[in-house]
């Protein structure tokens, strides 16, 4: 019970803290910016969760997403007022995403090639893709109906926010009630026994490479917030998925994690650059600070778990 309430109080101790340290910390409006910068990362992390849970690891969720802000960013072009353009740019935008999603998830589930090598291979080949695409240059988004979605919002609380949320539901819907989120849980805890009794674990490994490289498309398009689609974007976005993962309780091993504590992890690693950039720190202590967090997490973890 206290590794699981661990990233809550720690967020709650963090937002107490903050409060005092910077007067202009609890306003709305910058609560609202710290929920729209973190939009992605949460949509990525919540894939990269279940990668986790199967034991595997994916590298490539930067790369795939800033592949995906290019590749819809070019189908898009010159589209300033076409509304209808924007679906077919999605869904071709989301099946190149999930054909490296398919590709990963079949070398790592039925080739049984270790996931940490084949989604390094992944990550550059899609950072490569993206430069390829966009020529190393920015790609204006000139569509009027994704800048209402990367600039408006719906009672003050932006359409990004209110997609992350939706997904975070999605999410934990699956895990917590479906028989799909029990296998994938149970893969990560014992997979030769789940094979055993007859379920298809190649399969269910696949699928959920297959739904993080989704989640990049939805990551990707919402990063493409500036207006432009960037081969740049997403630079060491697998880092902060993997340690909002591991902040919030989540086993590299597999078998153990959870939505909300993954939740509180993106805002732990968020909360601690808001409230740095509101002190005027410079950006480069934040890494220190994020890789002690994350070293800190996994002794904390190590010690709940060891009787």
């Amino acid at each position: 019970m206290l590794r699981e309430s661990l990233p809550v109080a720690v967020l709650v101790i963090l937002v107490i803290a903050s409060s005092f340290l910077n007067r202009n910390f609890p306003t709305v409006q910058n609560i609202f910016n710290l929920l729209r910068q973190n939009s992605g990362t949460i949509v990525v992390s919540l894939g990269m969760l279940l990668v986790i849970l199967t034991g595997g690891i994916d590298l490539s969720v930067g790369s795939v997403a800033a592949f995906s802000s290019v590749l819809f960013a070019t189908l898009l072009d010159n589209r300033q007022n076409d509304a209808m353009a924007l679906a077919p740019a999605f869904c071709l935008t989301l099946l190149c995403s999930l054909g490296f999603g398919a590709v990963v998830g079949y070398l790592v589930a039925y080739r049984r090639m270790a996931p940490f090598v084949v989604t390094l291979a992944s990550m550059t080949a899609a950072r490569g893709g993206a430069y390829m695409i966009s020529h190393a240059k920015t790609i204006p988004l000139a569509n009027e109906l994704v800048n209402t979605f990367n600039k408006g919002a719906m009672y003050r609380v932006p359409f990004s926010v209110i997609l992350a949320f939706l997904v975070f539901v999605l999410f934990a819907l699956t895990l917590h009630y479906t028989v799909y989120g029990r296998f994938v849980q149970a893969i990560g805890s014992n997979e030769t026994a789940v094979r055993l009794s007859g379920i298809r674990t190649s399969l269910y490994v696949m699928s959920v490479y297959m739904v993080s490289a989704a989640m990049c498309t939805l990551a990707g398009i919402i990063e493409s917030r500036t207006g432009v689609g960037d081969a740049r974007v997403c630079q060491g976005l697998e880092l902060d998925a993997i340690a909002a993962c591991v902040i919030g309780g989540a086993s590299l091993t597999g078998g153990r994690g959870t939505v909300i504590n993954t939740l509180m992890g993106v805002l732990i690693l968020g909360l601690i650059g808001n409230i740095m950039v509101l002190m005027r720190v410079p950006p480069y202590p934040q890494q220190v600070i994020k890789g002690v967090i994350i070293i800190v997490a996994v002794l904390l973890q190590g010690r709940g778990g060891s009787k």
